[in-house]
């Protein structure tokens, strides 16, 4: 007995640290953005490194001027560089992207207290202030392969989604295997399932994220959207392989800052976002509601934390600790 120890927490340690768990979500975004070079031309290297530079000069700068420890080293910038960039369309003039980078990384992430404490996913909260600033700019959307053509004469295209939206059938202008591979209008790095899937696999053999908020939050869409659909499966796979589904799913509502950290909470989490998305496409004047949906329950996580979150053993609730007071009192 006299070898028995009582020591703080953590008692559980783990090798894992920020910055390598940062370096397996960048590996797993070079997929995509191997395939949004291919797919739009070395303008989307060329953005994605732009906004991955500005994310991390701007955090860099703020930790100088509020005389706070140097945290670029962690590698969590260049992750919100990386997201960003890959929900914007190709053509975005660079302004908008370095102003997108300034709100993410100063106004999401540093003013709240940095990594770990900012109450919303900076690239998601980013786009939408982006969207509703410039709203033409963020949705004029470039050909795929068009730079790969010497035709210039359609050099702007609609998404699938708008063209679901307004009640065209696409089947002829995009088949399966062209929205798989990313043969579509959308923002630069949401396009190429085949390619986020792989980075998805790789974060889950890797143990970064879990399986159940992307399955659930896709899950909820494919159920809602046949249910509406009188069980159609091939508009359901449009809509599955449309917009930033994969790539929210996947990336966005996986982060462990500002999502639920029970197995309960990412559950409810993910079927919130699902149903939110559905009902901004299926009903709203807008076609994609995957960021308005994950933004929104970014902000219904702490409450889904405070619910799902398993009392300490021997703990009171707070009602039952008020109660004690009161009658010690």
């Amino acid at each position: 007995m006299n070898k028995l120890f009582v020591e703080a927490s953590p008692h559980i340690r783990s090798s894992r640290t920020t910055q390598n768990i940062m370096l397996d979500v960048v590996i797993a975004l070079c997929p995509a953005l191997i395939a949004a070079t291919i797919i739009f031309g070395i303008k989307a290297l060329v953005l994605t490194v732009i906004c991955c530079a500005c994310c991390v000069v701007f955090e860099l700068l703020f930790n100088i001027i509020a005389k706070k420890e140097r945290t670029i080293s962690d590698m969590s910038a260049v992750v919100t560089g990386m997201l960003l960039s890959f929900n914007l369309p190709v053509d975005l003039p660079i302004y908008m992207a370095v102003i997108g980078c300034f709100i993410a990384i100063v106004i999401v992430k540093c003013l709240f207290g940095g990594i770990g404490q900012n109450f919303a996913n900076p690239a998601i909260t980013a786009r939408i202030a982006l969207m509703l600033s410039f709203t033409a700019a963020m949705t004029t959307w470039a050909a795929p392969l068009a730079s790969w053509k010497n035709s210039v004469d359609a050099t702007t295209v609609a998404t699938p989604l708008a063209m679901m939206a307004g009640g065209e059938d696409i089947t002829g202008t995009y088949s399966l295997l062209d929205m798989f591979l990313g043969l579509r209008g959308g923002c630069l790095g949401e396009t190429c399932i085949l390619a986020l899937l792989i980075g998805g696999i790789y974060l889950l053999a890797r143990g970064v994220i879990r399986f159940e908020t992307p399955v659930c939050f896709i899950g909820t869409v494919a159920v809602l959207t046949l249910l509406k659909n009188g069980f159609d499966f091939t508009n359901m796979l449009y809509q599955l392989m449309s917009g930033g589904l994969v790539l929210g799913a996947v990336f966005m509502a996986t982060d462990y800052s500002t999502t639920p950290v029970t197995t309960k909470g990412k559950i409810i989490f993910a079927v919130g976002c699902g149903l939110i998305t559905f009902g901004i496409r299926q009903f709203a004047t807008m076609p994609e509601g995957v960021s308005f949906s994950i933004l929104v329950m970014n902000c219904l996580t702490p409450m889904i934390d405070r619910f799902t979150v398993p009392k300490p053993l021997g703990a009171l609730v707070p009602e039952k600790k008020k109660k004690e007071g009161e009658k010690n009192g």
